[in-house]
Order: C-alpha cells, then structure tokens, then sequence
C-alpha cells in the first residue's frame, strides 16, 4: 500500500509514478517542436486506444463534462430528436446538456440498478426520426454497464448516430468503438485513462464529422466549436504548430506516457485485467453479505462499484472508518439513495494489492460499526477468484 492515502473513488485515480513524474517537468512552449510531437503522439495513440484507426481526435482542457458539451454542440441542432438512455445520473445530466442546444429529447431512464432493454429501445427508434441516441457505458452513479456494441448496432439500423458517454470506461472497459459503429466516444482523463484532471477526450467517426459539415446553423458554444479545434488537431496530428486556445501542455505530456502504459501493456489485456479484479471483488464483497447498486453481474461495471451499506451501518462513520485506516471512497450521488450506498473505483493502475487493502479498510469500518460477519472472509474470497483464475 502506497504511503499515504489510497484513493479509490471513481476518479480522480491513482496514477501511474511516471505519469506523475512527466507532470513535474518544465512546462515548454505549447509550439515547441518536441510538444508537437508529444501532441502528435497523443493523437495516433488514442486511436490505438479507443480502437478507432480512422477517426478524428478531439484533445481538449476541460473535463468529462466538457466532452458530452462538445458532443450535443457540435451535433445537436434547434428541433433535433434526440434519445437519451439512462442507467443514472449522468445520463439525466447529458439530457440536460442536449436540450441547451435546442434538442427535443425523449429519455428513457432505466430502473435503479438496471439497463433499458434493446427492444424499448428499438420500439421507441420506431417512433420518430432521430438524429442523435446518446448511452453512458458505466453511469458513475451506479456502476452500471450497458452494452454498446448492441445499441450501436441499433442506431446504424434506424440511421442514428450514437454517443457513448465512455467517462467511466474508456481504457477500462472493451469498447471496439470502429467495429462497432459508435460514432462518438468520449471520455475524461482522470479515469481510467489514467491522468489527473483537466483533459477531455473526444473521438469522432466520419460519418459524426459529416453531420457537423453539414449543419445549418453556428455551432453556439464558441469554445467547444469544432471548427475551431479541428485545425489544431489536424496540425498536431501533421506535426504542425498551431494555435486556438493554450493547450495543458504537462497534462499533455502526461498523457503521452499515461497512452504509452496503456498500448505496452496491451488494450486487450487491460480490458481483462479490469474484468479480473472487478469480479473478484465482487465476489469479495458478496462473502460478507454486502449487494451492488447494479441486480446481476453481466451489468456490474469493471471500473467501479456502487455497494449498499448494510441494514443500520451509518454510511459516514463507515466512511470515516475506512479513511481513518487509509483508503478513501466515494459516497452516494442519486440523490434519493445518497445515504444508503457507497463506491469504490478500481481502474486504471489498480491492482491486486491495492483490492485487499480497500476489503481490509471495509472490514475494519464493519467491524468497528459491530456488524457480524468473520474477519478475513472478503480477503480470502478475493484471493481464491484471483489465483483460482
């Protein structure tokens, strides 16, 4: 376990000492030959990442939020249809966003702990021309998982193009996003693409890019206007100096090394890896009686947990407890179970050892708040799923 605190919220992660390290550095000229190529580098590595060998990299200051921002200005126009899947609270939030651009949006909100079935979706794309369908892929609220290559493969069919809110997944959970036919997957960089805060990461197929082309209307966020990144990214991507608005050049050069772990380690193994630990886990946490925010595990993320404290346990003393033994974890953010559940994030650079420590910090606060249960229980059953696997 690290020295100090472990933190295990659903971003901000732990990083990486190296990508830490290249934070550290002097700050150069955003147009200093050795940035463009940092730049430029980020650029074919994220495609690497997000599986999209042909599509248009956004790289941006800002956050996950700035990124579905980017998403419904850039295609969204006044009087658009839009669909929107809700598996929390931030599907409700990309709602929100879409209609500040003038979209008549339908949402369709999943019960607590659930997905909307393929065939409410389907049956609702019947019902009028949509242009847009946007999904979260893990809402961080509930640690729910949707499956998008099946709801991609729907909006090709009804000719919609499709966002995936990717903030809590991309780097963590498998997305084919090319393969698949999403048009727009985005992310944040704190998660698991494994930088502290500040990046937003936008990735755009042909088909999303031609929509823009071809609106009617001035995008209305001046800042978030594609025409005015795509020059940047064009140029970087050329090894070209360029300029719009000053870049992060640390977190950028972060973010190379951050790209650099990702693609040596192997996407394919990093979706496994996540697969692992999160089942685990889960396991860990069902030996002790405790039950998941999401109803089965083909739906239970592998990037975080949403976990519900036991019947009588006070969820800020438990949380109190756990940091009071080293790990820190989020709380509740539905608003009406804000009190009844807590969440634990293992992505990016988590590891085996960094799970035992985060089952060891919930058995002492369980322990302390006199809940019944066998110490080492949860310890022991995480280590069985791991070496038995």
């Amino acid at each position: 376990m690290r020295n100090n605190k472990l933190l295990m919220i659903p971003g901000p992660i732990e990083f990486d000492a190296n990508v830490l390290n290249a934070m550290q550095q002097k700050t150069s000229s955003h147009v200093a030959p050795s940035f463009i190529e940092t730049f430029g580098n980020c650029i074919d590595m994220v495609k690497k990442t997000w599986l999209a060998p042909k599509g248009q990299v956004f790289i941006v200051s800002g956050s996950g939020t700035l990124a579905m921002d980017m998403a419904a200005s850039n295609l969204v126009e006044q009087g658009d249809n839009v669909l929107v899947i809700s598996t929390g609270y931030f599907g409700e939030r990309f709602e929100n966003i879409l209609q500040r651009y003038g979209a008549k949006t339908t949402i369709l909100k999943a019960e607590i702990g659930n997905i909307v079935s393929l065939e409410t979706i389907e049956k609702e794309l019947q019902t009028k021309n949509y242009k847009l369908l946007t999904f979260t892929h893990v809402d961080t609220s509930t640690g729910v998982m949707v499956d998008p290559k099946q709801i991609a493969a729907l909006a090709q069919k009804y000719n919609v193009l499709s966002i995936l809110d990717g903030v809590c997944s991309v780097a963590g959970e498998e997305i084919q996003q090319e393969n698949w036919g999403i048009d727009v997957v985005l992310t944040a960089s704190q998660k698991a693409v494994g930088v502290p805060p500040g990046l937003a990461l936008l990735v755009a197929s042909e088909k999303a890019m031609n929509s823009f082309h071809n609106r009617k209307t001035l995008v209305s966020n001046y800042y978030a206007d594609w025409t005015n990144w795509l020059p940047i990214m064009k140029a970087y991507e050329e090894r070209r100096p360029s300029y719009f608005g000053t870049p992060p050049v640390n977190l950028i050069v972060a973010l190379e090394v951050s790209l650099k772990n990702i693609i040596s380690e192997g996407i394919d193994n990093r979706f496994s890896r996540h697969q692992k630990l999160a089942n685990a886990f889960r396991s860990a946490i069902a030996s002790l009686g405790l039950k998941t925010i999401a109803t089965n595990n083909d739906i239970a993320a592998n990037t975080l947990s949403a976990i519900y404290y036991p019947e009588g346990i006070d969820g800020a003393a438990f949380c109190a407890l756990m940091s009071d033994n080293g790990v820190i974890v989020a709380g509740g953010l539905l608003p009406d179970l804000k009190t009844k559940y807590f969440r634990v994030g293992h992505m990016g650079s988590t590891d085996e050892q960094d799970m035992i420590a985060v089952l060891s910090s919930i058995e002492y606060a369980l322990n302390k708040l006199n809940y019944e249960f066998k110490l080492g229980t949860s310890i022991k059953k995480f280590q069985e799923f791991i070496y038995k696997s």
